[in-house]
């Protein structure tokens, strides 16, 4: 899947690259974005062995970058330009028989884990969207298509406490972890996230000033955030998040 996403992606870049060089500048239009961004790296549906959601933190998930975009005929056109983007969240669930790796001490263990969870993640990344647009009427404009974003920097890890490990399988010993720095334990899974992610955005920009625009987006991750030999988190996580911004049509 990621090797045809690439090729379709490379293809979508030339294909833009030659209408680009075959349409007059003048009707290039360059937009600078900045934005907000809301959601969270979760699984498509909770899980049984997540039995509730305690915590939900907002966390500074910002979006900054440009694009270009030309018309093709009518009212379609395309749109392609780099963004810099983190996606980061912040959630404390109870869970049960939740299969983990932790540290505790000075030992690593693995296990299925029944009590609590705090977890941070933290992506920062350049994203390169490739757009089909449809002009709505001369204030709107929908847009939608494929992107691929780079990592360079990545955080996911957390503490487990309040509860046991049952290390192994359900019947193996109990590790008791308390609620108390030296009494938890930690993991850290940020060597084992995906380097380049893909997926969907949809959106709109609405034209409210000459130069002043506004916009609204949504990015669904089609790849989970973690390499596909890592299994110690059994479901896969993907990055949804919505984002509002503004943008400044040059």
């Amino acid at each position: 899947m990621k090797k045809n996403f690439i090729i379709i992606m490379a293809v979508a870049l030339a294909l833009i690259s030659g209408q680009a060089m075959a349409q007059d500048t003048e009707s290039w239009t360059i937009k600078a974005r900045v934005g907000y961004s809301i959601g969270g790296t979760a699984p498509l549906g909770i899980p049984a062995t997540i039995r509730s959601i305690d915590k939900f933190s907002l966390t500074p998930s910002l979006m900054a970058g440009a694009d270009v975009s030309f018309p093709l005929q009518n009212q379609w056109g395309l749109m392609t330009g780099l963004r810099i983007e983190n996606k980061a969240m912040k959630v404390d669930v109870t869970t049960k028989g939740y299969r983990m790796e932790v540290v505790k001490g000075d030992s690593k263990i693995e296990g299925l884990f029944t009590g609590h969870v705090s977890q941070d993640v933290t992506e920062w990344m350049f994203t390169l969207p490739v757009l089909a647009t449809y002009k709505l009427s001369n204030k709107v404009t929908l847009k939608g298509g494929p992107y691929v974003s780079v990592l360079f920097n990545k955080d996911f890890s957390g503490i487990a406490s309040d509860g046991y490990l049952r290390q192994g399988d359900p019947v193996g010993p109990k590790i008791i972890m308390g609620d108390k720095p030296g009494e938890w334990a930690t993991y850290d899974f940020s060597d084992d996230l995906r380097n380049c992610q893909m997926g969907l955005e949809v959106g709109a920009d609405w034209q409210v000033h000459e130069h002043l625009g506004l916009s609204a987006d949504l990015n669904w991750g089609l790849t989970g955030i973690f390499k596909g030999d890592f299994k110690t988190v059994e479901q896969t996580l993907y990055p949804i998040y919505g984002t509002i911004g503004a943008y400044w049509k040059f």
